[in-house]
């Protein structure tokens, strides 16, 4: 589940979606700044050539980071507008300490295995992330990503050993489509946008 979050309150941002802003009325003006989850980049970059279409009077900036970083980012009191996590947890965090109004969900996404092009490994399922043979990378625990990948592996009693713990899902990916590791486990949006770079088992 993507947790979703509206509006710095101290901003006073609307609490519409990004996508229910562009036909909103009256047009849009002025600057946001956009805290998300390093998971929205392409959803959240699309969404906003539309935003500037419908509202030429609108300049959106976008801030893409874990979910973890952005929460610390904002209780360290960086300003944002609006902060769009990958988890409710972290957004509970930001609700605890009354710097958001009350968030609200607004997608799911599902976690899918990231091999190089054409599954040269044979990587066929969770258990092969255990092989010796394979350099797996993973995201750090604190990351909703790699939370929820080791509670799949958990489910599935199986033992990981990562040659490398990144801090947003992107980055993990990025180790996959660049040969330094094999195999990773991000969301199926990841691995769409990585097109030809990278291929997704289910």
């Amino acid at each position: 589940m993507l947790g979703l979050v509206f509006a710095i309150t101290a901003c006073g941002a609307s609490t519409s979606s990004p996508g229910a802003a562009a036909t909103a009325s009256p047009k849009l003006s002025g600057a946001v700044t956009v805290f998300a989850a390093a998971s929205l980049t392409e959803a959240f970059n699309d969404d906003k050539t539309q935003l500037a279409n419908a509202n030429p009077g609108l300049t959106v900036t976008y801030s893409f980071a874990g979910s973890q970083q952005l929460v610390a980012q904002i209780q360290a009191g960086a300003p944002a507008d609006v902060v769009a996590t990958a988890d409710e947890a972290n957004m509970q965090k930001l609700v605890a300490a009354n710097l958001v109004e009350t968030p609200t969900d607004f997608a799911k996404n599902r976690l899918e295995i990231v091999v190089a092009p054409g599954n040269p490994r044979s990587v066929k399922a969770l258990s092969d992330l255990s092989r010796p043979d394979l350099k797996v990378v993973l995201e750090d625990p604190s990351v909703p990503a790699g939370k929820y990948g080791r509670q799949a592996l958990d489910k599935q009693g199986v033992k990981v050993m990562p040659v490398s713990l990144e801090l947003d899902v992107k980055s993990e990916l990025q180790k996959v489509e660049s040969g330094e590791a094999d195999a990773g486990i991000v969301y199926v949006t990841d691995v769409k946008s990585a097109g030809s770079k990278a291929t997704g088992i289910l």
